[in-house]
């Protein structure tokens, strides 16, 4: 078994962990927020830690009400700008915590005096020592250039800040359940997955849609294909594509269209249909297969649970069929030739 799916189905053990080994941490940070009167976050990542922030801003946003910006970090690192952080709770996140623009920004709140968290997979790493909350995925090596379990795990410990925040039982509960419903997701997937990668093992490109708590899945879906097999991808928010960017689709284009039970799922039968017009090619994720129109013949289905948790579930699509592509393209997932698994930048 290569790394990459190995460590896909790692990921139930590594959310367990994650909800687990932080609990009391969580509670501290965020007692202290409160305490200090914090009512915005400020996010620092990179890559696929950009993607668990972003979940994590709908998610902040929806049950706390709270604001939350994803920071700039070339501001710091190249600009050498200040900005104020002193009333912010700054999050930077990296599974490898040695991302050093993200350290740059925990270094300046932390002279802010603001509350300073890192959420890493090595407890050892620069951006751990610095902050001063250390939030561990608890995830084991990550050796595939493609972060799949420390983004799970990421997004686990970013969504119990907010349930927590928020007093949120509801999500608290639901996630408490991750770790079992992961693992049967994975196993009821593989077959759909299957027939998907051979159908489409000549994919030269691809568009992938979602909007709100799918949103960031369409960005991270779209990674994990373009890293591991080098095919021409996007992701794009629903609302957005409207306003332009559908122009490029021509019959036949295929396009992922992520469609969770909930607050969007008008704007994702909007989209089906604008696509239906240009004669895309289409293809559904989603929980519920009653949302899709009947003459959608593509269609693959997850058991999330709840809209707030439904990304959990979705990436597991992308991961999967980007690892399953792999198999039936002939490629070698770890050799990705200029990506290295921990990328520095400055």
């Amino acid at each position: 078994m290569i790394n990459l799916e190995k460590e896909i189905r790692e990921q139930p053990a590594a959310v367990q962990s994650a909800l687990g080994v932080n609990k009391e941490k969580i509670r501290a940070l965020v007692d202290e927020a409160k305490a200090r009167g914090v009512k915005s976050v400020y996010f620092c990542a990179r890559g696929t830690s950009d993607h668990a922030c972003i979940a994590a801003q709908y998610v902040f946003g929806i049950i706390a009400g709270i604001p939350c910006a994803l920071g700039t970090p070339s501001v710091f690192t190249k600009y050498g700008a200040k900005i104020d952080l002193s009333e912010q709770l700054v999050i930077g996140v990296s599974q490898s915590g040695k991302a050093e623009d993200v350290l740059a920004v925990l270094r300046s709140a932390k002279e802010d005096g603001a509350i300073t968290v890192a959420v890493t997979n090595d407890e050892s790493s620069p951006m751990a020592r610095e902050a001063r909350y250390s939030l561990f995925c608890g995830a084991g090596p990550e050796v595939s250039i493609a972060a799949t379990k420390t983004f799970t795990s990421q997004m686990a410990i970013l969504f119990s800040i907010a349930a927590e925040w928020a007093q949120d039982k509801k999500l608290s509960d639901n996630l408490s359940t991750l770790p079992d419903r992961i693992k049967e997701n994975i196993d009821r997937l593989l077959p759909q997955i299957d027939r998907m990668a051979n159908k489409y093992r000549d994919i030269k490109g691809a568009i992938i849609l979602g909007r709100g708590m799918a949103y960031p899945i369409a960005l991270e879906g779209a990674l994990k294909m373009l890293e591991t097999n080098k095919i021409a991808m996007k992701g794009y928010a629903t609302s957005d594509f409207h306003h332009g960017p559908i122009a490029q689709i021509k019959p036949g284009d295929p396009v992922f269209v992520i469609v969770p039970s909930g607050k969007t799922e008008d704007d994702a039968s909007a989209i089906i249909e604008k696509l239906r017009g240009v004669s895309a090619d289409i293809i559904v994720v989603t929980d519920d297969a009653s949302l899709v129109p009947d003459d959608c013949e593509k269609v693959v289905t997850v058991s999330s649970g709840c809209e707030l948790t439904s990304p959990f579930m979705t990436v597991l699509v992308f991961q999967l069929l980007a690892c399953r592509l792999t198999e039936v393209r002939g490629i070698d997932p770890e050799v990705a030739g200029v990506i290295n698994k921990i990328t520095i930048t400055k």
